[in-house]
Protein backbone atom coordinates (compact mmCIF):
# COMPACT_ATOMS: atom_id res chain seq x y z
CA UNK A 1 0.00 0.00 0.00
CA UNK A 2 1.47 3.46 -1.01
CA UNK A 3 2.20 6.11 1.73
CA UNK A 4 -0.82 8.07 -0.44
CA UNK A 5 -3.36 4.72 -0.28
CA UNK A 6 -2.68 4.43 3.28
CA UNK A 7 -3.10 7.66 4.47
CA UNK A 8 -6.68 7.82 2.58
CA UNK A 9 -7.34 4.48 4.14
CA UNK A 10 -6.48 5.17 7.46
CA UNK A 11 -8.79 8.47 7.15
CA UNK A 12 -11.96 7.22 5.49
CA UNK A 13 -11.82 4.17 7.80
CA UNK A 14 -11.98 6.46 10.64
CA UNK A 15 -14.20 8.93 9.68
CA UNK A 16 -16.54 5.75 8.08
CA UNK A 17 -16.43 4.57 11.75
CA UNK A 18 -16.38 7.80 13.69
CA UNK A 19 -18.81 9.54 11.80
CA UNK A 20 -16.66 12.77 13.08
CA UNK A 21 -15.72 14.16 9.56
CA UNK A 22 -16.62 15.19 6.01
CA UNK A 23 -15.57 13.51 3.18
CA UNK A 24 -12.17 14.49 1.71
CA UNK A 25 -13.26 16.34 -1.05
CA UNK A 26 -15.05 18.19 1.23
CA UNK A 27 -12.64 18.86 3.17
CA UNK A 28 -10.56 19.86 1.02
CA UNK A 29 -12.35 23.14 0.54
CA UNK A 30 -12.62 25.88 2.89
CA UNK A 31 -15.71 26.26 4.08
CA UNK A 32 -16.01 29.73 5.92
CA UNK A 33 -14.91 32.45 3.22
CA UNK A 34 -12.04 34.88 3.89
CA UNK A 35 -12.88 37.87 6.53
CA UNK A 36 -13.84 40.92 5.08
CA UNK A 37 -11.04 42.64 7.66
CA UNK A 38 -8.78 41.56 9.69
CA UNK A 39 -8.84 42.51 13.40
CA UNK A 40 -5.42 41.89 14.72
CA UNK A 41 -2.27 40.56 12.37
CA UNK A 42 0.91 38.78 13.97
CA UNK A 43 3.56 36.84 12.56
CA UNK A 44 3.04 33.01 14.32
CA UNK A 45 0.08 32.00 16.51
CA UNK A 46 0.51 29.29 18.73
CA UNK A 47 -2.38 27.35 19.69
CA UNK A 48 -2.02 25.70 23.27
CA UNK A 49 0.05 26.67 26.20
CA UNK A 50 1.86 23.01 27.29
CA UNK A 51 5.02 22.26 26.51
CA UNK A 52 4.84 21.84 22.76
CA UNK A 53 3.23 25.36 22.51
CA UNK A 54 5.60 26.92 24.52
CA UNK A 55 9.09 25.64 23.47
CA UNK A 56 7.30 26.59 19.77
CA UNK A 57 6.62 29.67 20.73
CA UNK A 58 10.36 30.30 22.13
CA UNK A 59 11.95 28.89 18.97
CA UNK A 60 10.50 31.10 16.56
CA UNK A 61 10.90 34.28 18.65
CA UNK A 62 14.41 33.33 19.30
CA UNK A 63 14.84 32.81 15.08
CA UNK A 64 13.88 35.94 14.81
CA UNK A 65 10.30 36.36 14.29
CA UNK A 66 8.70 39.58 15.39
CA UNK A 67 5.40 38.79 16.40
CA UNK A 68 4.76 35.60 18.20
CA UNK A 69 1.65 35.10 20.41
CA UNK A 70 0.43 32.51 22.60
CA UNK A 71 -3.43 31.12 22.75
CA UNK A 72 -4.99 29.45 25.60
CA UNK A 73 -8.54 28.69 25.92
CA UNK A 74 -8.15 28.16 29.55
CA UNK A 75 -8.41 30.56 32.33
CA UNK A 76 -4.76 29.43 33.42
CA UNK A 77 -1.10 27.83 31.52
CA UNK A 78 0.15 25.04 30.91
CA UNK A 79 -2.26 22.65 29.76
CA UNK A 80 -1.52 19.40 31.08
CA UNK A 81 1.49 19.79 31.14
CA UNK A 82 1.74 21.53 34.05
CA UNK A 83 0.35 18.64 36.10
CA UNK A 84 3.01 16.21 34.09
CA UNK A 85 5.27 14.28 36.23
CA UNK A 86 8.20 16.10 35.20
CA UNK A 87 10.01 13.55 33.84
CA UNK A 88 12.32 13.30 30.94
CA UNK A 89 13.78 10.53 28.73
CA UNK A 90 17.49 11.38 28.45
CA UNK A 91 19.49 8.71 27.19
CA UNK A 92 23.01 9.10 27.64
CA UNK A 93 22.96 11.26 30.98
CA UNK A 94 25.60 11.56 33.59
CA UNK A 95 23.11 9.89 36.15
CA UNK A 96 23.01 6.75 33.70
CA UNK A 97 26.85 6.84 33.27
CA UNK A 98 27.37 6.94 37.36
CA UNK A 99 25.10 3.57 37.45
CA UNK A 100 26.74 1.82 34.43
CA UNK A 101 23.41 1.81 32.49
CA UNK A 102 24.37 1.48 29.04
CA UNK A 103 22.00 3.65 26.89
CA UNK A 104 21.94 5.53 23.59
CA UNK A 105 19.33 7.36 21.73
CA UNK A 106 19.66 4.29 19.12
CA UNK A 107 17.79 2.05 22.10
CA UNK A 108 15.76 4.67 22.86
CA UNK A 109 14.32 4.59 19.60
CA UNK A 110 14.25 0.88 19.62
CA UNK A 111 12.17 0.57 23.05
CA UNK A 112 9.46 3.36 21.50
CA UNK A 113 9.32 1.45 18.22
CA UNK A 114 8.84 -1.93 19.68
CA UNK A 115 6.47 -1.12 22.43
CA UNK A 116 4.20 0.95 20.06
CA UNK A 117 3.68 -2.45 17.88
CA UNK A 118 5.39 -1.15 14.97
CA UNK A 119 3.19 1.48 14.37
CA UNK A 120 5.31 4.54 14.81
CA UNK A 121 6.94 6.43 12.22
CA UNK A 122 10.46 5.62 12.18
CA UNK A 123 11.76 8.95 10.83
CA UNK A 124 10.12 10.90 13.55
CA UNK A 125 10.73 8.92 16.43
CA UNK A 126 14.92 8.76 15.53
CA UNK A 127 15.02 12.19 15.34
CA UNK A 128 13.10 12.72 18.66
CA UNK A 129 15.65 10.09 20.27
CA UNK A 130 18.59 11.22 18.95
CA UNK A 131 17.47 15.42 19.84
CA UNK A 132 16.98 13.96 23.56
CA UNK A 133 19.93 14.92 25.10
CA UNK A 134 20.61 18.48 23.00
CA UNK A 135 17.06 19.21 24.24
CA UNK A 136 17.76 18.37 27.87
CA UNK A 137 20.68 20.77 27.90
CA UNK A 138 18.19 23.75 26.13
CA UNK A 139 15.99 23.39 29.20
CA UNK A 140 19.41 23.68 31.32
CA UNK A 141 21.19 26.52 29.41
CA UNK A 142 18.35 28.35 28.46
CA UNK A 143 15.32 28.25 30.30
CA UNK A 144 16.98 27.53 33.46
CA UNK A 145 15.00 24.38 34.39
CA UNK A 146 16.43 22.76 37.87
CA UNK A 147 16.64 19.16 37.78
CA UNK A 148 16.88 16.07 40.80
CA UNK A 149 20.62 15.65 40.05
CA UNK A 150 22.12 12.61 40.30
CA UNK A 151 19.46 10.14 40.16
CA UNK A 152 17.53 8.09 37.57
CA UNK A 153 14.24 7.05 37.37
CA UNK A 154 12.45 3.73 35.54
CA UNK A 155 9.19 3.68 33.93
CA UNK A 156 7.06 1.11 32.02
CA UNK A 157 8.32 -0.33 28.42
CA UNK A 158 11.72 1.24 28.54
CA UNK A 159 14.38 -1.80 28.58
CA UNK A 160 16.97 0.37 31.08
CA UNK A 161 16.01 3.16 33.50
CA UNK A 162 16.67 6.47 32.00
CA UNK A 163 14.61 9.27 32.85
CA UNK A 164 15.24 12.24 34.98
CA UNK A 165 13.15 14.08 37.37
CA UNK A 166 12.52 18.00 37.56
CA UNK A 167 13.77 19.23 41.11
CA UNK A 168 10.14 20.21 41.94
CA UNK A 169 8.81 16.45 40.74
CA UNK A 170 6.19 18.42 38.55
CA UNK A 171 5.76 19.85 35.30
CA UNK A 172 5.29 22.92 36.40
CA UNK A 173 9.34 22.93 36.76
CA UNK A 174 9.21 23.15 33.26
CA UNK A 175 6.13 25.03 32.02
CA UNK A 176 7.05 27.64 34.72
CA UNK A 177 10.63 28.73 33.56
CA UNK A 178 9.49 28.50 29.76
CA UNK A 179 6.46 31.41 31.11
CA UNK A 180 9.49 32.91 32.31
CA UNK A 181 11.28 32.56 29.57
CA UNK A 182 8.40 34.37 26.91
CA UNK A 183 7.76 36.85 29.13
CA UNK A 184 11.20 38.38 28.80
CA UNK A 185 11.35 37.79 25.33
CA UNK A 186 7.74 39.72 24.72
CA UNK A 187 5.86 36.93 23.72
CA UNK A 188 2.48 37.16 25.79
CA UNK A 189 0.38 34.34 26.27
CA UNK A 190 -2.88 35.21 25.90
CA UNK A 191 -5.52 33.37 28.25
CA UNK A 192 -9.35 32.53 27.84
CA UNK A 193 -9.11 32.70 24.16
CA UNK A 194 -10.67 30.23 22.23
CA UNK A 195 -10.30 29.20 18.67
CA UNK A 196 -13.34 29.10 16.90
CA UNK A 197 -12.42 28.18 13.55
CA UNK A 198 -9.24 27.88 11.64
CA UNK A 199 -9.23 30.02 8.40
CA UNK A 200 -7.56 28.37 5.33
CA UNK A 201 -7.96 30.19 1.93
CA UNK A 202 -8.86 28.98 -1.51
CA UNK A 203 -5.28 29.15 -2.54
CA UNK A 204 -4.94 25.92 0.34
CA UNK A 205 -3.09 28.07 2.90
CA UNK A 206 -3.86 28.55 6.22
CA UNK A 207 -3.98 32.30 7.41
CA UNK A 208 -5.01 33.35 10.33
CA UNK A 209 -7.90 32.10 13.05
CA UNK A 210 -11.28 33.11 14.29
CA UNK A 211 -11.13 32.98 18.11
CA UNK A 212 -13.34 34.74 21.31
CA UNK A 213 -11.59 36.54 23.61
CA UNK A 214 -13.20 36.55 27.18
CA UNK A 215 -14.08 32.46 26.43
CA UNK A 216 -16.01 30.85 29.45
CA UNK A 217 -15.27 27.31 29.34
CA UNK A 218 -17.03 25.62 28.01
CA UNK A 219 -18.75 27.89 26.88
CA UNK A 220 -18.72 28.01 23.43
CA UNK A 221 -20.63 31.16 22.13
CA UNK A 222 -18.79 32.81 25.24
CA UNK A 223 -16.78 35.76 24.35
CA UNK A 224 -16.04 38.04 21.89
CA UNK A 225 -15.47 37.42 18.22
CA UNK A 226 -12.43 38.54 16.78
CA UNK A 227 -9.99 37.20 13.55
CA UNK A 228 -6.49 37.36 13.93
CA UNK A 229 -3.70 37.04 10.50
CA UNK A 230 -0.95 34.96 11.26
CA UNK A 231 1.70 35.71 8.53
CA UNK A 232 3.69 33.14 8.51
CA UNK A 233 1.31 30.89 10.12
CA UNK A 234 -0.28 29.00 12.76
CA UNK A 235 1.11 26.42 15.39
CA UNK A 236 -1.36 23.98 16.69
CA UNK A 237 -0.82 22.35 20.41
CA UNK A 238 -3.98 21.92 21.73
CA UNK A 239 -3.07 18.31 22.93
CA UNK A 240 -5.36 15.51 23.10
CA UNK A 241 -9.01 14.92 23.56
CA UNK A 242 -9.33 12.62 27.13
CA UNK A 243 -11.28 14.79 28.63
CA UNK A 244 -14.81 14.29 26.02
CA UNK A 245 -15.98 11.23 26.58
CA UNK A 246 -18.27 11.53 23.64
CA UNK A 247 -15.65 11.81 20.91
CA UNK A 248 -13.38 9.44 22.61
CA UNK A 249 -15.49 6.71 22.72
CA UNK A 250 -16.03 7.25 18.67
CA UNK A 251 -12.50 5.37 18.34
CA UNK A 252 -12.52 3.53 21.86
CA UNK A 253 -16.40 2.23 22.90
CA UNK A 254 -15.34 0.72 26.44
CA UNK A 255 -13.56 4.42 27.45
CA UNK A 256 -17.34 5.92 28.53
CA UNK A 257 -17.79 7.42 31.16
CA UNK A 258 -17.23 5.27 34.04
CA UNK A 259 -13.55 6.16 32.83
CA UNK A 260 -11.99 9.48 34.61
CA UNK A 261 -9.31 10.92 33.33
CA UNK A 262 -6.45 12.15 34.49
CA UNK A 263 -6.53 15.28 31.57
CA UNK A 264 -7.25 18.42 32.76
CA UNK A 265 -10.92 19.52 31.81
CA UNK A 266 -10.21 21.70 28.58
CA UNK A 267 -8.31 18.52 27.04
CA UNK A 268 -11.27 18.51 24.41
CA UNK A 269 -12.00 17.91 21.02
CA UNK A 270 -12.73 21.04 19.10
CA UNK A 271 -10.02 21.79 17.43
CA UNK A 272 -9.66 17.85 15.98
CA UNK A 273 -13.12 18.29 14.12
CA UNK A 274 -11.63 21.76 13.32
CA UNK A 275 -8.75 20.40 11.79
CA UNK A 276 -10.45 17.96 10.05
CA UNK A 277 -12.68 20.00 8.35
CA UNK A 278 -10.06 22.16 7.11
CA UNK A 279 -8.52 18.84 5.25
CA UNK A 280 -5.76 18.28 7.85
CA UNK A 281 -4.76 14.42 7.50
CA UNK A 282 -5.92 12.60 11.14
CA UNK A 283 -4.09 9.61 11.82
CA UNK A 284 -4.41 6.68 14.31
CA UNK A 285 -6.75 7.91 16.84
CA UNK A 286 -8.14 5.00 17.88
CA UNK A 287 -4.58 4.59 20.20
CA UNK A 288 -6.01 6.00 23.52
CA UNK A 289 -4.08 5.08 26.61
CA UNK A 290 -5.03 4.46 29.98
CA UNK A 291 -2.77 5.49 32.98
CA UNK A 292 -2.64 2.01 34.66
CA UNK A 293 -1.15 3.48 38.10
CA UNK A 294 -3.77 6.11 39.17
CA UNK A 295 -6.39 5.63 42.27
CA UNK A 296 -10.30 5.84 42.67
CA UNK A 297 -9.27 7.55 45.56
CA UNK A 298 -8.35 10.96 44.26
CA UNK A 299 -9.72 12.73 41.36
CA UNK A 300 -7.80 13.27 38.22
CA UNK A 301 -4.14 12.51 38.05
CA UNK A 302 -3.56 12.78 41.54
CA UNK A 303 -0.26 11.58 43.19
CA UNK A 304 -0.78 8.01 44.01
CA UNK A 305 0.37 6.80 40.89
CA UNK A 306 4.28 7.94 41.94
CA UNK A 307 3.81 5.39 44.75
CA UNK A 308 2.50 2.62 42.08
CA UNK A 309 4.77 3.58 39.64
CA UNK A 310 7.89 4.36 41.35
CA UNK A 311 8.37 2.18 44.20
CA UNK A 312 5.82 -0.51 43.60
CA UNK A 313 6.45 -0.74 40.22
CA UNK A 314 9.86 -0.62 40.02
CA UNK A 315 10.82 -2.61 43.63
CA UNK A 316 7.51 -3.68 44.82
CA UNK A 317 4.53 -5.89 43.73
CA UNK A 318 1.08 -5.21 41.92
CA UNK A 319 -1.54 -7.72 43.19
CA UNK A 320 -4.43 -9.02 42.35
CA UNK A 321 -6.18 -9.01 45.76
CA UNK A 322 -8.61 -11.97 44.97
CA UNK A 323 -5.52 -14.86 44.36
CA UNK A 324 -2.53 -12.97 46.45
CA UNK A 325 -1.00 -13.29 43.17
CA UNK A 326 0.57 -10.96 40.65
CA UNK A 327 -0.65 -10.38 37.55
CA UNK A 328 1.68 -8.17 35.29
CA UNK A 329 5.51 -7.22 34.71
CA UNK A 330 4.67 -3.52 36.91
CA UNK A 331 7.61 -2.48 34.38
CA UNK A 332 5.39 -3.20 31.35
CA UNK A 333 4.00 -0.70 29.16
CA UNK A 334 1.34 1.01 29.94
CA UNK A 335 -1.23 -0.49 27.64
CA UNK A 336 -0.06 -4.12 29.04
CA UNK A 337 -0.43 -2.62 32.51
CA UNK A 338 -3.98 -0.79 31.97
CA UNK A 339 -5.52 -3.83 30.08
CA UNK A 340 -4.31 -6.32 33.04
CA UNK A 341 -6.28 -3.87 35.78
CA UNK A 342 -9.31 -3.54 33.69
CA UNK A 343 -9.93 -7.21 32.83
CA UNK A 344 -9.47 -8.04 36.64
CA UNK A 345 -11.83 -5.18 37.28
CA UNK A 346 -14.24 -6.31 35.23
CA UNK A 347 -13.97 -10.04 36.97
CA UNK A 348 -14.72 -7.71 40.33
CA UNK A 349 -11.14 -8.33 41.29
CA UNK A 350 -9.73 -5.38 43.50
CA UNK A 351 -6.01 -4.56 42.16
CA UNK A 352 -3.25 -3.45 44.32
CA UNK A 353 0.08 -1.52 44.06
CA UNK A 354 2.06 -2.48 47.37
CA UNK A 355 5.77 -2.33 48.52
CA UNK A 356 7.83 -2.56 51.60
CA UNK A 357 9.74 0.59 53.79
CA UNK A 358 13.10 -0.21 51.96
CA UNK A 359 11.61 0.20 48.09
CA UNK A 360 9.79 3.60 49.39
CA UNK A 361 13.00 5.00 50.65
CA UNK A 362 15.24 3.63 47.57
CA UNK A 363 12.98 5.67 45.20
CA UNK A 364 9.93 7.81 45.92
CA UNK A 365 11.57 9.34 49.08
CA UNK A 366 14.98 9.70 47.50
CA UNK A 367 13.22 11.50 44.18
CA UNK A 368 10.04 13.10 45.08
CA UNK A 369 11.22 14.41 49.07
CA UNK A 370 7.80 14.67 50.76
CA UNK A 371 5.48 13.23 48.47
CA UNK A 372 4.65 9.95 50.55
CA UNK A 373 3.23 12.61 53.52
CA UNK A 374 1.17 14.04 50.65
CA UNK A 375 0.38 10.74 49.64
CA UNK A 376 -0.91 9.45 53.16
CA UNK A 377 -2.39 12.69 53.93
CA UNK A 378 -4.41 12.27 50.56
CA UNK A 379 -5.51 8.27 51.91
CA UNK A 380 -4.57 7.86 47.96
CA UNK A 381 -1.71 5.60 49.85
CA UNK A 382 -2.19 3.20 52.46
CA UNK A 383 0.21 2.75 55.74
CA UNK A 384 -0.05 -0.77 57.44
CA UNK A 385 2.40 -1.41 60.32
CA UNK A 386 2.54 -5.60 59.07
CA UNK A 387 1.74 -7.57 56.30
CA UNK A 388 -1.18 -9.23 57.97
CA UNK A 389 -2.74 -5.72 58.63
CA UNK A 390 -2.54 -5.36 54.47
CA UNK A 391 -4.06 -8.31 53.74
CA UNK A 392 -6.79 -8.26 55.74
CA UNK A 393 -7.47 -5.13 54.95
CA UNK A 394 -8.06 -6.10 51.27
CA UNK A 395 -9.08 -9.83 52.09
CA UNK A 396 -6.24 -10.98 50.41
CA UNK A 397 -5.36 -14.51 50.71
CA UNK A 398 -2.10 -14.43 53.17
CA UNK A 399 -0.28 -17.49 52.21
CA UNK A 400 -0.72 -16.72 48.34
CA UNK A 401 0.46 -13.14 48.96
CA UNK A 402 4.11 -14.33 51.01
CA UNK A 403 4.33 -16.61 48.12
CA UNK A 404 3.97 -14.11 45.80
CA UNK A 405 6.84 -11.74 47.85
CA UNK A 406 8.87 -14.88 48.47
CA UNK A 407 9.52 -15.78 44.95
CA UNK A 408 9.97 -12.31 44.10
CA UNK A 409 12.36 -12.17 46.71
CA UNK A 410 14.01 -15.50 45.76
CA UNK A 411 14.69 -14.70 41.71
CA UNK A 412 16.17 -11.08 43.11
CA UNK A 413 18.43 -12.95 45.57
CA UNK A 414 19.75 -15.28 42.78
CA UNK A 415 19.58 -12.95 39.99
CA UNK A 416 17.66 -15.66 38.23
CA UNK A 417 15.23 -13.08 36.74
CA UNK A 418 11.70 -12.32 37.56
CA UNK A 419 8.82 -14.72 36.70
CA UNK A 420 6.77 -11.65 35.00
CA UNK A 421 10.01 -10.47 33.05
CA UNK A 422 10.43 -7.41 35.32
CA UNK A 423 14.44 -5.95 35.66
CA UNK A 424 15.55 -5.42 38.73
CA UNK A 425 15.87 -1.86 39.37
CA UNK A 426 18.94 0.17 40.83
CA UNK A 427 18.88 -0.79 44.66
CA UNK A 428 16.46 -3.26 44.55
CA UNK A 429 16.22 -5.26 47.96
CA UNK A 430 14.30 -8.69 49.16
CA UNK A 431 10.99 -7.67 50.23
CA UNK A 432 10.08 -7.59 54.07
CA UNK A 433 10.92 -4.23 55.59
CA UNK A 434 7.60 -2.98 57.49
CA UNK A 435 5.60 -1.07 57.44
CA UNK A 436 4.18 -1.71 54.53
CA UNK A 437 2.34 0.88 51.29
CA UNK A 438 -0.27 -0.20 49.06
CA UNK A 439 -2.64 2.10 46.63
CA UNK A 440 -5.58 1.17 44.86
CA UNK A 441 -5.16 0.67 41.06
CA UNK A 442 -8.12 2.12 39.04
CA UNK A 443 -6.63 3.08 35.19
CA UNK A 444 -7.94 6.32 34.00
CA UNK A 445 -7.69 7.65 30.51
CA UNK A 446 -4.45 9.43 30.11
CA UNK A 447 -3.02 10.24 26.71
CA UNK A 448 -3.75 10.08 23.01
CA UNK A 449 -1.43 8.81 20.80
CA UNK A 450 -3.09 9.95 17.22
CA UNK A 451 -3.74 12.98 15.94
CA UNK A 452 -2.60 15.18 13.03
CA UNK A 453 -0.45 13.83 10.69
CA UNK A 454 2.90 15.93 10.17
CA UNK A 455 6.30 15.74 8.66
CA UNK A 456 9.49 16.00 10.66
CA UNK A 457 9.53 19.80 10.45
CA UNK A 458 6.04 20.04 11.68
CA UNK A 459 3.97 20.94 9.04
CA UNK A 460 0.41 19.23 8.81
CA UNK A 461 0.01 16.87 5.84
CA UNK A 462 -3.33 17.68 3.69
CA UNK A 463 -5.96 14.44 3.52
CA UNK A 464 -6.07 14.16 -0.05
CA UNK A 465 -2.83 16.01 -1.56
CA UNK A 466 -0.79 14.42 0.59
CA UNK A 467 1.62 17.12 1.27
CA UNK A 468 2.00 20.03 3.93
CA UNK A 469 -0.68 22.52 4.13
CA UNK A 470 0.73 25.34 4.07
CA UNK A 471 0.82 27.90 6.96
CA UNK A 472 -0.13 25.39 9.62
CA UNK A 473 2.28 23.09 12.03
CA UNK A 474 1.14 20.75 15.03
CA UNK A 475 3.06 19.50 17.76
CA UNK A 476 2.63 17.60 21.05
CA UNK A 477 -0.03 15.21 21.58
CA UNK A 478 -2.21 16.63 19.50
CA UNK A 479 -0.16 15.03 16.54
CA UNK A 480 0.06 11.48 15.82
CA UNK A 481 2.82 9.02 14.50
CA UNK A 482 5.40 9.14 17.23
CA UNK A 483 4.06 6.99 19.86
CA UNK A 484 2.27 4.46 17.87
CA UNK A 485 -0.03 2.45 19.63
CA UNK A 486 1.34 3.33 23.63
CA UNK A 487 3.45 5.85 24.75
CA UNK A 488 6.29 5.09 26.90
CA UNK A 489 6.15 7.22 30.47
CA UNK A 490 8.72 10.44 29.92
CA UNK A 491 8.16 10.43 26.35
CA UNK A 492 5.90 12.43 26.23
CA UNK A 493 7.52 15.96 27.74
CA UNK A 494 10.43 15.05 25.05
CA UNK A 495 7.80 14.86 22.37
CA UNK A 496 6.26 17.84 22.94
CA UNK A 497 9.82 19.42 23.55
CA UNK A 498 11.38 18.53 20.69
CA UNK A 499 9.52 18.92 17.91
CA UNK A 500 7.48 21.92 19.33
CA UNK A 501 10.90 23.52 19.03
CA UNK A 502 11.61 21.85 15.44
CA UNK A 503 7.84 23.21 14.60
CA UNK A 504 8.74 26.98 15.64
CA UNK A 505 12.20 26.67 13.67
CA UNK A 506 10.54 26.14 10.33
CA UNK A 507 8.27 28.26 10.59
CA UNK A 508 10.30 31.02 11.33
CA UNK A 509 12.05 30.02 7.44
CA UNK A 510 8.70 30.48 5.79
CA UNK A 511 7.11 33.27 3.64
CA UNK A 512 4.99 35.60 4.80
CA UNK A 513 1.46 35.69 2.70
CA UNK A 514 0.94 39.26 3.45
Amino acid sequence: MTNMNRRRFLFTGMAATAGTALTMSAQAKPVEPMPAKWDETVDVIVVGSGFAGLAAAAEAKKAGVAKVIVLEKMPTAGGNSIINGGILSVPGSAEQKELGIKDSPELLAEDIIREGLGYSYPEKVQKMSKAAYETWEWTVKELGVEWNRGKVGAEGGHSVPRHLFTKNGSGSGIVNKQLEYLKKNDVPVRLRTYVEQIVRDSDGRVKGLKVREGYRFPKADSGKVKFIAARLGVVLCHGGFGADVKYRTKFDPKLTDKFETTNQPGATSELWRESARIGANLVQQDWIQCGPWTSPEEKGMGIALFFANGAAGSQGLWIDTKTGKRFVNELANRKIRADAVINRNNQGHLCIAMSDQHAVENTINRTRPGILTKMLERKCVHKFDTLEQLAAKYEIPMDALMKSIDDYNKALAAKAGDEMGRYFAPGAKPMGTGPWYCSILSPKVHHCMGGLETNIHGQVIDVVTDEPIPGLYAAGESTGGVHGAVRLGSCATLDCLVNGRLAGKHIATTKPWC
